[in-house]
């Protein structure tokens, strides 16, 4: 009778377990709804493997809304464009750009000048966004620790100039 009784628990537990394998197949595994963003560029990196779409992001209040999975641009100066976007996803790598490498957007060169770490609350946008006489990208994303739902401590500034 004890012989029985381990079996009918044995064979419980591997039909759950086959049940909820299978439930997890077919609920757990189903692709995450994707966002169609209207595409209005490409950037290029070439020394660090980057390909992106980019998405041009207006403001709302006082904040610009990331993208999950691509580029964001926001101009609101001459000769001036912020592309962001999660160093979780597209951004993933960047730290890695060196001064000097080429970056390709909007089919135009520029070359990485300058590429500053900072703290979050010392950012002066402003500043960065402020117009140019050259046509300057600034490339930014989130850095240092992570506070959590896609926030962190610092701020990676990368700043590209016109070829």
């Amino acid at each position: 009778m004890k012989l029985r009784r381990r079996h009918s628990i044995r064979a419980i537990f591997a039909s759950t377990y086959v049940i909820m394998f299978i439930a997890y197949i077919i609920i757990g595994l189903q692709p995450a709804e994707a966002t169609n963003y209207d595409v209005s560029a490409k950037l290029l990196i070439p020394s660090i493997g980057l390909s992106s779409d980019v998405t041009t992001v207006t403001l709302i209040g006082n904040k610009l809304e990331t993208p999950d999975t691509i580029v964001g641009s926001y101009s609101a100066a001459d000769n001036k464009t912020l592309l962001f976007g999660h160093s979780s996803t597209v951004f993933h790598n960047l730290d890695d750009i060196k001064i000097g490498d080429l970056i390709s957007y909007d089919n135009n060169e520029y070359r990485i000048v300058k590429a500053r770490l900072a703290l979050k609350e010392s950012i002066e946008m402003e500043e960065i966004m402020a117009g140019t006489e050259r046509d300057t990208i600034v490339i930014m994303t989130c850095a240092g620790e992570d506070l959590g739902g896609g926030d962190a401590t610092h701020r990676l500034i990368i700043y590209a100039e016109a070829e």
